[in-house]
């Protein structure tokens, strides 16, 4: 298939071109800088310079790749939790999110698989699963994240039916190139296990949400496990 991956060349963006390509998949990814463009070529991806807020760039950018299935691995958070960095993450997905969901549509993609987090759940006795509420009661920081952040992604992904819309819930991330090497949260996952998440839900699944955690988070994974096929000890090789 061909597939293009806005934020290729993130934590999860890395690793998922290498599979991606591995899998005998055409990738084009979307990068901010030259020199992450020169790795991602190195790795066999078509790289693009765009910024997902540029709505017009972003369309020419995604229908001049003509992709099968469109992938959202974009944040905005190098500056960790910082307000500022929360903030930039959150319109990132508020308002780029649609950006992309309108120009995968345009580009006729027949799928679009974005990431989310599995740690936005309303408060309750775990474990949660996909059918329980986002916390739209979050107050400060969290909702930031999740009510001005993860709530319209995931609205806007799902919403329009003129796409199949496919949203991984990962927990918190740890591995190479992320800011934990052992997990950590509530709900731990590796980098590499998502990705490999992200590469089964190309063909695999129904539309709709997908929590990818270890075994033994508060936030589990048995549907992503039944209808993926995925593996939390998945890693890559090499």
């Amino acid at each position: 298939m061909r597939i293009f991956i806005a934020g290729a060349s993130g934590a999860i963006g890395r690793p998922l071109v290498k599979l991606l390509r591995e899998a005998g998949h055409d990738v084009t990814g979307t990068t901010r800088s030259e020199e992450s463009a020169q790795a991602l070529r190195a790795l066999g991806c078509e790289a693009v310079i765009v910024d997902v807020f540029d709505k017009a760039a972003l369309e020419q950018a995604v229908t001049g790749a003509k992709p099968d299935v469109v992938m959202h691995q974009l944040t905005a958070l190098s500056g960790g939790s910082n307000p500022e960095s929360l903030q930039m993450n959150a319109r990132l997905r508020r308002e780029g999110t649609p950006n992309l969901v309108d120009a995968a549509v345009k580009a006729g993609a027949k799928r679009i698989i974005a990431q989310s987090i599995a740690w936005a759940y309303a408060p309750k006795t775990p474990p949660y699963r996909e059918d329980d509420g986002l916390d739209l009661e979050a107050t400060g920081a969290r909702n930031v994240s999740v009510v001005q952040g993860v709530v319209p992604l995931e609205n806007a992904v799902l919403g329009n039916d003129n796409i199949e819309g496919v949203v991984l819930r990962y927990g918190q991330l740890y591995g190479p190139d992320t800011w934990a090497q052992a997990p950590t949260g509530t709900s731990p996952v590796h980098v590499e296990a998502a990705a490999y998440a992200a590469l089964l839900a190309l063909d695999h699944g129904k539309a709709g949400i997908y929590n990818i955690t270890d075994p033994g988070s508060e936030a589990v994974s048995d549907k992503a496990v039944a209808e993926l096929g995925w593996s939390s000890g998945f890693r890559v090789k090499g």
